[in-house]
């Protein structure tokens, strides 16, 4: 085989490789559940071993059904998230949960889910909704929608995103299914004005083209993280 030819041959099968293994791994077995204290580290969990799975592994008392609280939150939501740290039997199944209770005029901010596509369902109440494409020639487009009970929305994974209650006397409720065990979520105002240690105020002013003051007052205020 010609060099030129091997070359691209394995440039291929690396292009071919790195997509399928971009999403969480694909179960091999029944079930892979998660052994959180191991030592061993892996792209993901190791398997418990499977003498010593039962039921309580696949179950877990969520209380889901009962409201949270929103008040103690700055943007008015509570998120309680049901990943595979609080359900180790998710593990390698490429899925988990989420409630999300948002208080009148309560919004869950801007924020991406890096490794996963999130199908938002309306359970109470009227959410106004939205996503952000990546960049384009044509600049970044948005797509919202006014949710009501029992109405679905999707949102692209890695895609910035938010829903807000646009009521001012009624609380709103949805149920939120991700295509990850970790799906992972990056508050934007809370990863770029909050970041430990700070990102230099030279280098926010220059991007949001505005005085350093006003770089400084933010990252003096408290981002507070809404997930549970």
């Amino acid at each position: 085989m010609a060099p030129a030819t091997y070359f691209l041959l394995v440039s291929f099968l690396a292009l071919v490789t790195s997509q399928a293994i971009a999403s969480d791994p694909s179960p091999l077995q029944d079930f892979c559940v998660a052994d959180i204290h191991s030592p061993v580290k892996v792209n993901g969990f190791v398997c418990k071993d499977p003498m010593a799975v039962n039921a309580y592994d696949f179950f877990k008392a969520a209380n889901l059904d009962k409201p949270r609280d929103t008040m103690k939150s700055k943007v008015g939501s509570n998120v309680t998230l049901i990943n595979v740290m609080q359900l180790p039997g998710l593990n390698t199944l490429g899925i988990s949960l989420a409630r999300i209770d948002y208080a009148p005029l309560g919004q869950n901010p801007p924020h991406t889910h890096p490794r996963a596509t999130e199908i938002l369902t309306v359970l109470e109440g009227t959410l106004y909704v939205g996503f952000v494409t990546s960049n384009t020639d044509n600049g970044n487009k948005l797509f919202t929608k006014v949710l009501k009970k029992g109405d679905v929305f999707v949102f692209p994974q890695g895609l910035i995103h938010f829903q807000f209650n646009p009521k001012h006397d009624k609380p709103a409720v949805a149920i939120a299914a991700l295509s990850s065990q970790n799906p992972g979520a990056i508050t934007i105002a809370n990863a770029v004005f909050g970041s430990k240690p700070p990102i230099s105020d030279d280098v926010l002013a220059k991007a949001f083209q505005v005085q350093k003051g006003t770089i400084d007052w933010l990252q003096a205020q408290f981002w507070e993280n809404n997930h549970n």
